[in-house]
């Protein structure tokens, strides 16, 4: 006769299959290339803008005034990089750095992206918004060899930072000008402010959960 008041057997910490860490969602690339593709779209659209209204100005007044000594509307076309980097280099020169640059930008931001863990918002939006300026440059590069800057800029403080770098750099130039920019230079430099916020804010992953911790912190069946 069976014993009715038998149990069945009972399952022990060491008998419980480690299923290993819990696998991570990767991050959806869809809003990475709706970013990037929109901040692409903004910049080309603001340059073709900018060069149709500017050369149509009259030449005692090529620009467009929006604040008074601080922010006019001037078309530029600047053959070299940021603050004029291989500015009076050949073209045989410029282009492949340039394109021998962004291709690795590009390769990095999409590396990064697919690493992205949840709750790296800043950086989610950093790196298409730095991916579509990168590429709105890239482009005039490619179609124009220069790039077509357009927002002028001035202020004092910009002065008074010219005069602090040049007491370190010797013929540093004295202007309270800021470089002639565009949309993708926005982008570019917002991105990067996101991507140094998630350096110091973000939280990367969760702490390794040990082996049979669920197991061994279960109750001990009662008999």
């Amino acid at each position: 006769m069976n014993n009715e008041n038998a149990s069945e057997p009972e399952t022990t910490p060491s008998e419980v299959v480690d299923s290993g860490p819990p696998t991570r969602p990767r991050p959806k690339f869809v809003f990475f290339g709706v970013v990037a593709a929109v901040t692409l779209l903004l910049d080309i659209g603001a340059k073709a803008w900018a060069e149709i209204a500017l050369t149509a100005r009259p030449a005692h007044e090529p620009f467009i005034l929006l604040v008074q000594d601080h922010l006019t509307l001037t078309l530029a076309y600047n053959k070299g990089g940021a603050w004029g980097l291989l500015q009076d280099s050949s073209e045989l020169v410029r282009l492949p750095f340039f394109l021998a640059v962004s291709v690795l930008a590009v390769l990095f931001i999409v590396s990064l992206y697919g690493k992205l863990a949840p709750g790296q918002n800043a950086l989610r939006w950093g790196l298409p918004l730095v991916l579509g300026g990168a590429l709105g440059n890239l482009s005039d590069r490619i179609t124009r060899s220069s790039v077509i800057d357009f927002i002028d800029y001035r202020a004092d403080w910009v002065l008074s930072m010219n005069h602090a770098i040049g007491r370190l750099a010797k013929g540093w130039a004295l202007t309270d000008h800021w470089p002639t920019f565009n949309v993708a230079d926005i982008a570019i430099c917002i991105g990067v402010g996101l991507m140094a916020v998630d350096m110091f804010t973000s939280r990367r992953g969760h702490p390794p959960v040990p082996r049979h911790a669920g197991a061994l912190s279960s109750e001990p069946p009662t008999s």
